[in-house]
């Protein structure tokens, strides 16, 4: 029997920041942690990880951790998406909008259609193909608690395991492999854009953290401790947690369609309506729109940091071999499609080599993995606007509509 140790919020929130320190300190001595673009939340997360699964195997201890501040600094980044959710800008990103939901469609088809076939072949029970599937990997947690009831209805014994098995598996894979999946684009195929890391000695502290200043003076003003900068930044947090407030009324309002949203989804319509009627507006020159977006991607690292350090590796164990096959075939066609389609179908560009970083993270796991990903190529070289718009609209407001049908054809049919 394992005695349950569980952590507070207050506590859980502490080793999400020691965690994150930690993989800011392995990023500064670990060359290909800077190489590969891993995110310094991935990598001090995924080590305490470790230090939890030796103490769940070796003194039967689990450590349990409160997740409610993990989701505040979760809604507060959104919020500060939305805020950058400026019409004008996504105006431009129309067409990769359109690219990139035909992509999650096929991506989620073939998530779908591909493990079917390997069960088919291995002769084990259809359900796990569909565990391992979409529901677990585009969905990620959230979607695979809420299909697992299904899949237990249907026969699948142990459901709820299989299914948070492979979403924590999916959600380390698309942490690990987008930023060496877009560095690797970069190097290749970019040479003629010149793209070179930046000129000054990147600071681990930052790594995850996307600065739109791309020179040294730049960042020099966004650490500066003049009276204005703080008076910047407390109003920022201050629209933020503002906002925030305010998005808890619209989600409420989009709970009465009936249609399931993510719960940021309200603060992060909320945020963006706001920018774009302050944008109308003599007031649009006061809204700290840098200092936004940096406390809203302290916030992202702070989720993430959490997020990673509450996964339960112990759970691993429990996959069989049809389902580890499964989930490596996942893996390697997510790397593959994204390398030789993705890229070249949103422009062969740097925005797309971007982009593709995202598809990564939330085609395995969720959308802030994805912005995680993102972040650390953009700091590596140079800030892209436009996939910082595009994916976090797709996870909030396509991907669990598309996902949910898709699934329930899918189950429907092998039902």
């Amino acid at each position: 029997m394992n005695e349950i140790v569980s952590l507070d919020m207050l506590q859980a929130s502490g080793i999400g920041a020691l965690a994150l320190l930690a993989g800011m300190a392995m990023t500064r001595k670990i060359k290909w942690l800077q190489r590969f673009c891993i995110p310094s939340p991935v990598s001090g997360g995924l080590l305490f990880s470790l230090i939890t699964l030796l103490l769940y195997k070796v003194a039967h201890i689990e450590v349990t951790f409160d997740g409610t501040l993990k989701d505040v600094f979760m809604l507060a980044f959104f919020t500060s998406v939305g805020f950058q959710s400026n019409i004008k800008v996504l105006r431009q990103g129309g067409k990769t909008l359109v690219l990139m939901l035909v992509l999650l469609v096929v991506i989620i088809a073939i998530q779908n259609l591909m493990p079917l076939g390997i069960t088919r072949l291995m002769g084990v029970n259809p359900l796990i193909g569909m565990a391992a599937g979409s529901i677990s990997m585009a969905g990620g947690h959230g979607t695979a608690g809420g299909f697992s009831a299904v899949l237990e209805g249907m026969g699948l014994n142990g459901a709820a395991t299989v299914s948070m098995a492979a979403a924590t598996f999916g959600l380390i894979s698309g942490s690990v492999i987008g930023g060496p999946v877009a560095e690797r684009l970069i190097r290749k195929h970019l040479k003629s854009e010149h793209l070179e890391p930046k000129d000054f000695t990147p600071d681990p502290a930052m790594t995850g953290i996307e600065s739109d200043e791309s020179l040294p003076a730049g960042r020099e003003k966004h650490l500066s401790s003049h009276e204005e900068e703080f008076q910047q930044y407390a109003s920022a947090t201050y629209s933020l947690l503002i906002v925030m407030a305010l998005g808890t009324l619209t989600s409420r309002l989009l709970q009465t369609t009936g249609i399931t949203f993510p719960t940021y989804f309200g603060a992060l319509i909320t945020a963006a309506i706001i920018r774009n009627v302050i944008e109308h507006t003599r007031y649009s020159r006061k809204l700290a729109m840098e200092k936004i977006v940096s406390v809203g991607n302290i916030c992202l690292s702070l989720f993430l940091g959490m997020a990673m350090i509450s996964l339960k590796l112990w759970e691993l164990q429990s996959l069989a071999m049809p389902l580890l096959t499964i989930l490596v075939a996942q893996v390697a066609m997510i790397a593959l499609l994204t390398y030789f389609v993705a890229f070249r179908l949103l422009g062969s560009d740097y925005d797309a080599a971007v982009l593709v970083a995202g598809i990564c993270g939330f085609g395995l796991g969720a959308t802030p993995n994805a912005m995680a990903n993102m972040s650390a190529v953009c700091y590596k070289y140079h800030y892209s606007v436009k996939p910082f718009l595009i994916v976090p609209i797709i996870g909030a407001m396509f991907v669990d509509l598309i996902n949910t049908g898709i699934i329930t054809f899918f189950l429907h049919w092998i039902g």
